[in-house]
């Protein structure tokens, strides 16, 4: 067998993703194509963290880098949602913000019972800065609890609080039924659930019992960011960190039902 080596470095390289014919009809969800690529990307950003030995929060902060604006123009229209790349820029330094209150909030670092935990995630969508924390609970049965989630959210100017906190209260619960739950599942070419009698929601006895929202102040001078669906994407990959904290496994297939399970 015959091995070939790269050289030690590319000084070009060339991605293509080409187009995928799909055979289920696609519909719309909240928040879109940012629930999965933020699950992906956290978790690793996780599994690196630990890999490395350090502090997951802190391995994230020095990944983002320094506070610096970056000119989305020069990346494609594509990473700020079609919105004004002069309005909005990509501020590292908001999103730095929102890791440090939310970690802050949650007492990141403190010691916990064990088969608990904490975890950490961080998203950027809809020109809005959200980051999560999640504590979780797991039993010797590998059943979950989630005891608390602090997110922090930073969608510019704040013109009604109360409707912010509801709705990322919402997307909270949203996120914790996509991280447990929710599934789509197929045989025989046919999808196999047909409405809400066999297809799991997150309900009163397995939602968050207290969802802590800390919303960044500012004023007009930022312009509105979204508030509906930033905050869906960073509960799955931040429950499944937690999930890691607490029992040492990994979770990379969603949703979590019964893998936890001994």
């Amino acid at each position: 067998m015959t091995l070939l080596q790269a050289e030690p470095t590319i000084p070009n390289i060339r991605i293509e993703n080409p187009e995928a014919v799909a055979h289920t009809r696609i519909g719309w969800f909240r928040s879109v194509s940012n629930v999965p690529h933020a699950f992906a990307t956290q978790s690793f950003i996780a599994e690196m963290a630990a890999a490395a030995g350090k502090d997951h929060r802190d391995y994230l902060l020095e990944l983002i880098g320094p506070p610096r604006k970056i000119d989305t123009r020069a990346q494609g229209d594509d990473w700020n949602h079609g919105e004004n790349p002069e309005a909005y820029p990509i501020d590292t330094g908001r999103l730095r913000a929102v890791i440090d209150i939310a970690t802050r909030e949650a007492g990141w670092g403190k010691s916990l019972p064990q088969g608990s935990g904490l975890g950490l995630a961080a998203t950027y969508t809809f020109v809005t800065y959200v980051a999560a924390v999640a504590q979780v609970e797991v039993d010797k049965n590998g059943n979950v609890r989630v005891p608390r989630i602090d997110i922090a959210v930073d969608c510019g100017a704040v013109v009604n609080p109360e409707r912010i906190m509801s709705q990322i209260e919402g997307a909270s619960v949203m996120g914790m039924g996509i991280a447990m739950f929710n599934e789509i599942s197929f045989k025989n070419g046919r999808v196999e659930q047909s409405n809400l009698n066999d297809f799991d929601l997150a309900r009163i006895s397995t939602s968050p019992v207290d969802i802590r929202v800390h919303i960044m102040p500012s004023d007009y001078s930022r312009p509105l960011g979204g508030v509906g669906e930033p905050a869906v994407p960073p509960i799955a990959p931040a429950i499944c960190n937690a999930i890691f904290a607490a029992t040492g496994k990994r979770i990379r297939q969603l949703p979590i039902r019964d893998q936890l399970k001994a």
